[in-house]
């Protein structure tokens, strides 16, 4: 049996890591949640030895102050203003309501269960593009609604929204969200997309300036190929030693392999928009989750398409892979039923 026929087996035991800002290969609580991590202190100290990942997009630039006028962070609840304590991204859809990934709020627990978050556990930053004490408005979360078929340890159906206290007291933005036919535009390789957040970048140490990187949507199956055939190449010594162990023909084995390639799941589903540049190097990366990605349309506003979900893990293990073609985003056009049940059921 070939090496290349025999490449996935042990690629589909190994999920892909979330575009967080804890460590891209979670092994325990503390590190497999944004917000466990960020409370932990272990980001700060992170920061403070780390030679390798950094604190912002890849690829990208610092944004203007009062660019993204929607965008929010995510904080540790009752932690001052910093980049220590900020561990997710939002954005602004109604001026009491903010968009974000379910995995930002949606935490292991310590006997292997997994519980949504407490108001009083998060805050939100609205209105500054600089994660300094005296910016922004930091404002109490009154209620958390994650989407009900969004679990633990996965990525599909990853969405979730934020209710606020109240309404903003500085100047901001909200941003629209496209309907299910537009979102099928948007969903179109070649697109420009725009993600902005305070993630990890290139480097070590964080900063507290937004970052910008324009990128593209990428074609879902090319990005679904190349993932699995990825995952391929690394499952291909597992099986092959599995083969020979166990003393199975080659002719088994071809069949075995097929039949499991056949049933691997597709990581990129039809929930998720796959976005990056064919020479790699741009992306999101730890602490960008639930940030927008906004589409530029004419007349120089903008729609948001995705939202950051999960992106390739460093092979140091160590941040994020910052050479990857791509990221994966939710596609919200695909949730604006859940999100109307959601606002209306609960003004």
């Amino acid at each position: 049996m070939t090496l290349r026929r025999a490449a996935a087996l042990l690629a589909l035991l190994a999920a892909p890591a979330l575009a967080e800002d804890a460590p891209f290969a979670p092994t325990e609580a503390v590190t497999s949640s944004p917000f466990l991590y960020a409370k932990s202190g272990a980001k700060a100290a992170r920061a403070t030895h780390a030679t390798e990942a950094g604190a912002k997009v890849i690829g990208g630039e610092v944004a203007a102050e009062g660019a993204w006028p929607w965008q929010v962070a995510l904080l540790v609840g009752g932690a001052p203003v910093s980049t220590d304590a900020q561990f997710c991204g939002g954005s602004i859809v109604l001026d009491r309501w903010v968009l974000t990934a379910a995995h930002c709020i949606h935490m292991p627990q310590a006997d292997g269960s997994f519980a949504d978050l407490k108001p009083t556990e998060v805050s939100i930053l609205v209105g500054t593009n600089t994660l300094t004490e005296g910016t922004g408005d930091l404002i109490p979360v009154e209620a958390v609604f994650r989407h009900s078929s969004y679990s633990g340890g996965q990525f599909d159906f990853d969405i979730a929204l934020i209710k606020l206290s109240r309404a903003p007291q500085v100047p901001f933005q909200t941003i629209e969200v496209p309907d299910a036919e537009y979102g099928d535009l948007l969903n179109q390789q070649g697109v420009t997309t725009i993600v902005t957040g305070w993630g990890l970048t290139e480097g070590a140490q964080p900063t507290p300036e937004l970052r910008q990187a324009q990128i593209q949507v990428l074609d879902r199956e090319l990005c679904n190929t190349a993932m699995l055939e990825a995952r391929a190449e690394d499952a291909a010594g597992g099986f092959g030693y599995a083969v020979q162990t166990l003393g199975v023909a080659e002719q088994d084995a071809y069949a075995i392999w097929d039949e499991l390639m056949a049933k691997a799941p597709k990581p990129v589903s039809e929930n998720m928009i796959c976005s990056g540049t064919f020479e790699g190097g741009k992306t999101s990366c730890n602490g960008d989750s639930g940030g927008p990605l906004v589409v530029p349309v004419e007349g120089g506003g903008y729609i948001q398409a995705g939202i950051v979900s999960w992106g390739l893990s460093a092979t140091t293990g160590r941040g994020c892979e910052e050479t990857a073609l791509f990221s994966a985003y939710t596609n919200i056009s695909k949730f604006v039923p859940w999100l109307n049940e959601v606002i209306e059921g609960n003004p």
